[in-house]
């Protein structure tokens, strides 16, 4: 029952990686990286599901080595998503993932070599469609740029990405993305803001090294959110020391608390006080749990009492007001039935599981009816 978000995103050229359009009106997707070790195929492989499943669209996964750029190989068969192979310095290793099917190639084409070197990757990713991430990042700006900077500014930062966008552009390649990352969120909101202004290519967000899970995802939701406010950005990651599956799971939060993308269920709920009729954070955790599966986009209010119960329930597909003698379920905003303390979780559940499957035939009916009314 949300409304659409209000942002006015900024136009940008579209580009593929693989089957997931990035850029243009394409939804912002979501992306993360791996963080086995690549030759270990079947720890890769397993973790790439794991990502996928948890709502990623593309991955990254690093690729130092010749040899694992041959694991790559095998990776790549197995992915249920898009794969960027993240590569520097040895442009070989470039063009053999190129060769094995790599849907997208994060490079700093300033660090591949001479410019020989660069025309070869980029004669092979015109051969086969595939775009080019230029990936500048604070912690390894070049030497001349160091000389020039004391230190990692924003600046720095967009005079790296213009001078790796003008060697693509020289060589008539236009198909590529860029990111400008930092772990300090000023210096990258300033550098994304400055870039977001000098080329038509899509962005790719992210405030690298942020931290652990808790310190990570504030900082990240800090810079991401300024950003996606203004219209800035056509995909993200976010860089945790934590699970590449939370990467992925704060990264839709962000999307999902300005009403850009949904993927699953939003969650509102009361942090709980002494009016509560239930366990409110018992019952959010043992959902959240529970529920993680659901990719329906709806809104689930569980509020612990009647203050603000009603009112969060009546702009929810699901609601759950905590109220004396019994607590009571609301759907689609209307009391629908009471239901006690005892084992209500379960239940809960069971509405919210229903509603899902309710919402996606309609779904299904209303994309048949403009398929239908198409011909």
């Amino acid at each position: 029952m949300s409304q659409a978000s209000p942002i006015k995103r900024r136009k940008s050229r579209q580009i593929m990686v693989g089957n997931v359009p990035v850029g243009g009106d394409a939804p912002i997707s979501v992306q993360s990286m791996t963080n086995t070790e690549t030759c270990d195929v079947s720890a890769t492989v397993a973790q790439i599901e794991a990502i996928a499943d948890a709502g990623a669209d593309i991955v990254r996964v690093s690729v130092p080595s010749m040899d694992a750029a041959e694991a790559f190989k095998e990776i790549r068969k197995a992915s249920p998503v898009p794969l960027v192979a993240d590569i520097h310095f040895d442009h070989k290793i470039a063009l053999k993932v190129a060769e094995y099917g790599v849907d997208c190639l994060r490079i700093n084409p300033g660090n591949i070599g001479k410019e020989q070197k660069v025309r070869e990757v980029i004669a092979a990713c015109k051969d086969k469609g595939i775009p080019i991430r230029i990936g500048v990042n604070a912690g390894s700006l070049g030497k001349e740029l160091m000389r020039k900077y004391p230190e990692p500014t924003a600046e720095a930062l967009i005079e790296s990405a213009l001078k790796n966008v003008d060697i693509l552009e020289r060589h008539n390649f236009p198909d590529f993305k860029v990111s400008v990352k930092a772990s300090d969120v000023f210096m990258a909101v300033a550098a994304y803001r400055g870039l977001a202004q000098q080329i038509e290519q899509p962005l790719h967000l992210g405030i690298t090294e942020a931290g652990a899970l808790r310190g990570g995802t504030v900082k990240s939701a800090v810079g991401l959110g300024m950003l996606l406010m203004e219209g800035i950005g056509d995909t993200l990651r976010v860089s945790l020391a934590a699970d590449p599956v939370e990467e992925v799971k704060v990264g839709f939060e962000i999307l999902k608390s300005l009403k850009i993308r949904a993927n699953g269920i939003n969650f509102i709920a009361c942090p709980s006080c002494s009016r509560q009729n239930f366990d409110v954070i018992g019952t959010m955790n043992e959902l959240e749990r529970r529920l993680e599966d659901i990719r329906t986009p709806m809104d689930v209010a569980v509020i612990g009492c009647i203050v603000n119960g009603p009112g969060e329930a009546k702009e929810a597909d699901v609601g759950l007001t905590g109220a004396t003698p019994s607590n009571l379920i609301y759907l689609d905003g209307e009391p629908d039935h009471k239901i006690s303390n005892t084992n209500f979780v379960d239940h809960l559940e069971s509405v919210i599981r229903k509603r899902a499957e309710n919402l996606e035939a309609q779904r299904a009916r209303e994309e048949a009816d403009i398929i239908s009314s198409s011909h």
